[in-house]
């Protein structure tokens, strides 16, 4: 095979950390990572295997003591009682040892798994939670298995080989609460998860509709003027021939361009660049290469198949050889007239004549590896194929039902993967078919989407299934806008967080438990989650309630000081709390402390450069720091250049000052100049001494506070990226707190409830200013359990 399709691996475990037997091998990886191997001929596994590509960990420290049953084996977390037979639960147990007596437990070989789940192969079809979640690496138990005993193993040439049976291949992971040290051990083994071209992070737009080409040009054109950002154009089966004789069969598989609607597709996908979309087709290669191809007379000649006879070429990807002619000569000449990526859509099962063998994962492996062959960043959107699938993003998962019990599923179902390093799926957002329309569950399933890792519309084909925001009432339609601009906004925040995810091994989304896996009232909210550094999400996923015009989600804030990043609130953390939202906004929060690096540039053509305007919002009320990276956006230059990095801090003490560094690194992918807009939350009127300097010199800036929102807002125009800028806020500048009377009449103001009872509440909230005793008033009352409930919110949140 060619060299692309050669991964680079260091499979080869340090001697020093193997402890072998006549039929046995045990590795100590790490000190909470062992890999167990059990083969009746002795012959040991050094290849690496479809799963796991790096065994080369550092040496580690252990004692082996022979006793009268067989080993023991102690590291500083684990002890391994083995009797060198091949394994059975009597035979081989592992106990943890050096935590809390929450996780001093044992393993027996056999054990059910006690994991939290990690992810599925498809949502295809399902209804809510109806499908079985695959296992995990972390467990509430303190262990969990990864059991790669049925892994192909990859040869020298970059091909598979079958195991040979009867061989058990067992990894152990032991890493009781330190749920993210077990994911980066993971990505260590297995290889990491590989940054993203820019542009997936933006919006995408996907449909399944027989587009012509003059039509999906016209509908990018009307996004362009309802300013709709979108990054990604997503074209279904039918930018291919369809209908055709059927002597060939099913028109589902296809590699030609359907002319009568694409006449021009060099022309077509030219235009779609130059509006700066990013363009992927969608595959179904099941049915193989069939004679009205395009690309049938060159491959039947590679693969000696009679073209004068019509025989089709078969998809086989069992053969290293179909499946380097089925790059050479079908798709590659697709790339060539500009398509970037492609969706690969299999949905024929998973076997294939090589027992073990995926074609799925054949697909995403070979076909990621493929389309990176010149240096570009590679990219697929396919379905999970077993754990490894990270390296090759992105996950479709697949054609989900359009009903309530769907969404709230797919934040858990999103958070969880993260369990198993899969950290890059891509929904259906709004759900593919079936169901009824419904603008609200509609707008609540973009705003998801904006806190999703991909954020990609869809639908199936139904002249009345699209998700073109103006065909919703006017308020879903402003509220998909706003998250999709919003989504586009966070493009600097996503981009770092993404060489983060690549670098540092932490998946862009994090369940709640990741903060504090001790705390058990973290899992009882599975639709929160971390997502990145800086930000704390809860979608909601329920409608709203009637009379009240908001939708309750519950939610736990963590200790400290928190902001609502959208009503700009403060909250007091450690503790749950029931969030009452309108339909243009969902919960999210951000620490105090926190620095989130927006942009407000939204067209596409700012998804694919760096942002010359950057929009920083600084909460205030704890120090804090965060570094922005970028690069080139598109290569892989990122693996050994790096890229620029600009540094920003916050500090307290006598002064509150933030600090924007000078860029380093490789710069030269940065504009020389940039606008600032700075806006401090939680921060008291200080426009009488703040100071702004760059370069040790003070600096002309544009200033404004909002009273009632507690912000501060600093503009700079065209500073030099190489130079620092330092804002010096003055003493005491934290001043969090929330506008309460105003809040309480907004939220009343638009309640549709008796008037009266307006007027009861809000007299009551300004008699008297200790929200206690407004609460107990309020009590008295006798008020609905979410009427009451919403009220509490505001009185409380701070």
């Amino acid at each position: 095979m060619k060299d692309c399709y050669l991964p680079q691996t260091h499979p080869q475990a340090d001697a020093r950390n193997c402890i072998c037997g006549k039929n046995y091998r045990i590795t100590l990886l790490t000190d909470k990572l062992v890999r167990l191997e059990y083969s009746p001929d002795g012959v040991m596994e050094d290849r690496p295997t479809q799963t796991v590509w790096h065994r080369d960990f550092p040496p580690v420290d252990y004692t082996v003591k022979r006793e009268a049953e067989g080993i023991v084996v102690r590291t500083a977390r684990l002890q391994i009682l083995y009797d060198e037979q091949p394994f059975s639960p009597q035979g081989l147990s592992i106990t943890l040892h050096g935590y809390d007596a929450a996780h001093e437990g044992g393993w027996h070989y056999g054990d059910a798994p006690r994991d939290l789940k990690g992810t599925a192969r498809t949502l295809d079809g399902v209804d809510g939670d109806q499908v079985e979640l695959e296992p995990g690496l972390v467990s509430r138990g303190g262990f969990s298995l990864l059991d790669d005993s049925r892994s192909l193993v990859i040869g020298p040439q970059g091909w598979l080989t079958p195991r040979k049976p009867g061989v058990q291949d067992l990894y152990f992971f032991g890493y009781g609460p330190d749920y993210q040290e077990a994911v980066r051990d993971f990505y260590r083994l297995c290889g990491p998860a590989p940054m993203l071209p820019r542009y997936a992070l933006g919006n995408w737009w996907s449909r399944y509709y027989p587009y012509d080409a003059a039509g999906y040009l016209a509908l990018m054109d009307r996004f362009e003027q309802e300013e709709l950002p979108f990054t990604v154009a997503v074209l279904d089966m039918d930018w291919h021939k369809v209908q055709i004789d059927p002597k060939y069969g099913s028109g589902w598989t296809g590699f030609s361009w359907n002319r009568d609607l694409f006449p021009d597709p060099e022309g077509f996908l030219q235009t779609l660049h130059e509006k700066g979309l990013r363009v992927t087709l969608n595959l179904h290669p099941a049915d193989g290469i069939r004679a009205y191809e395009d690309a049938y007379p060159a491959i039947a000649a590679h693969r000696g198949v009679d073209a004068r006879k019509g025989e089709p070429v078969l998809f086989d990807a069992c053969d290293p050889e179909f499946l380097e002619c089925y790059y050479d000569d079908v798709l590659h000449p697709l790339e060539a007239q500009g398509v970037d990526f492609w969706w690969i859509d299999w949905q024929q099962g998973t076997r294939t004549k090589m027992p073990g063998l995926d074609p799925l994962w054949v697909l995403n492996h070979y076909g990621y590896l493929d389309t990176g062959r010149n240096g570009k960043r590679a990219l697929n959107l396919s379905r999970y194929a077993g754990p490894g699938s990270h390296r090759y993003p992105l996950g479709f998962s697949g054609d989900t039902i359009v009903t309530w019990d769907s969404l709230a599923f797919q934040p858990y179902f999103t958070a969880t993967a993260s369990n198993i390093g899969y950290c890059w799926w891509s929904h259906d957002i709004g759900g593919h078919m079936r169901g009824c329309k419904d603008d609200e569950l509609m707008a609540r399933w973009t705003q998801f989407g904006a806190f999703s890792p991909i954020l990609r519309l869809h639908s199936s084909c139904s002249e009345f299934c699209g998700k073109e925001p103006w065909r919703y009432k006017p308020e879903a339609a402003r509220a998909m806008k706003l998250a999709l601009q919003f989504r586009h906004r966070m493009l600097p925040y996503l981009y770092t967080m993404n060489h983060r995810c690549w670098q540092d091994k932490i998946p862009l989304i994090l369940p709640l438990y990741y903060g504090g896996p001790a705390q058990g009232e973290r899992y009882e909210y599975p639709n929160e989650y971390y997502f990145g550094s800086e930000l704390l999400a809860a979608p909601v996923t329920t409608p709203r309630i009637p009379g009240l015009n908001v939708a309750r989600t519950d939610v736990y804030l963590p200790e400290g000081l928190w902001y609502d990043i959208f009503a700009r609130r403060a909250y007091r953390g450690g503790r749950a709390i029931a969030a009452y939202r309108d339909l243009d906004h969902i919960p999210v929060f951000a620490r105090a402390g926190a620095i989130l690096p927006l942009t407000d540039e939204i067209s596409p053509a700012a998804a694919v450069s760096n942002p010359t305007q950057l929009h920083l919002c600084v909460y205030l009320g704890a120090e804090g720091c965060f570094t922005l990276y970028e690069d080139d956006n598109e290569t892989c230059r990122y693996q050994t250049e790096g890229g620029a990095l600009t540094p920003m801090t916050l500090t307290g003490g006598p002064q509150t000052v933030f600090s924007i560094g000078a860029a380093r690194g490789e710069t030269q992918w940065l504009p020389e100049k940039r606008r600032y807009v700075l806006e401090f939350v939680g921060c008291r009127d200080c426009t009488a001494q703040l100071t702004v300097q760059a370069g040790g010199r003070d600096i002309p800036a544009e200033i404004a506070y909002d009273g009632a929102a507690r912000t501060l807002r600093v503009t700079l125009d065209g500073q030099p990226t190489d130079t620092g800028i330092t804002v010096s806020l003055g003493a005491d500048a934290a001043a969090p707190g929330n506008d309460i009377r105003g809040e309480v009449f907004r939220f009343l103001d638009q309640a549709e409830i008796e008037f009266a009872a307006k007027d009861r509440i809000y007299h009551a909230v300004c008699a008297q200013p200790d929200p206690a005793q407004a609460l107990s008033a309020l009590f008295a009352m006798k008020l609905s359990g979410d009427l009451y409930g919403a009220l509490a919110e505001l009185l409380t949140a701070y």
